[in-house]
């Protein structure tokens, strides 16, 4: 039996590149990609409802460098931003009291004009 080779200059057949799901997650988390769109709800020419979607995934290096680190402050999501934003809210509370304290002492002091002349016999 005789072997053909179809291959012209010994080259490969040039076909499609295949990426695996692994190379296609890596590529998008190291650059980041950007999906937008609207919805948008109208009935006779009355817009009832806009709905704008804004997605941006990327790792968390990347997102960092793009100046995108809202994970860090929201408390719901950071054990830290819980812990500051308590004690900050805690600090608001206390200086509240305080003011409040203050205003209510100040109202019951007697003042010199209200004191009560003594009642002789």
């Amino acid at each position: 039996m005789t072997d053909l080779d179809f291959r012209q200059d010994g080259y490969a057949p040039a076909g499609p590149h295949t990426t695996n799901l692994a190379d296609i997650l890596e590529r998008v988390l190291d650059k980041g990609i950007v999906i937008a769109g609207d919805i948008k709800i109208d009935l006779l020419d009355i817009e009832l409802l806009t709905i704008r979607l804004r997605l941006f995934v990327a790792s968390v290096d990347t997102a960092k460098k793009a100046g995108i680190d809202w994970w860090e402050t929201d408390p719901a999501l950071s054990s830290h931003a819980a812990r500051n934003a308590l004690q900050d809210e805690n600090r608001e509370l206390r200086a509240r009291l305080e003011a409040l304290e203050s205003q209510t002492a100040d109202a019951h002091e007697p003042q010199a004009s209200e004191t009560k002349p003594s009642s002789r016999r």
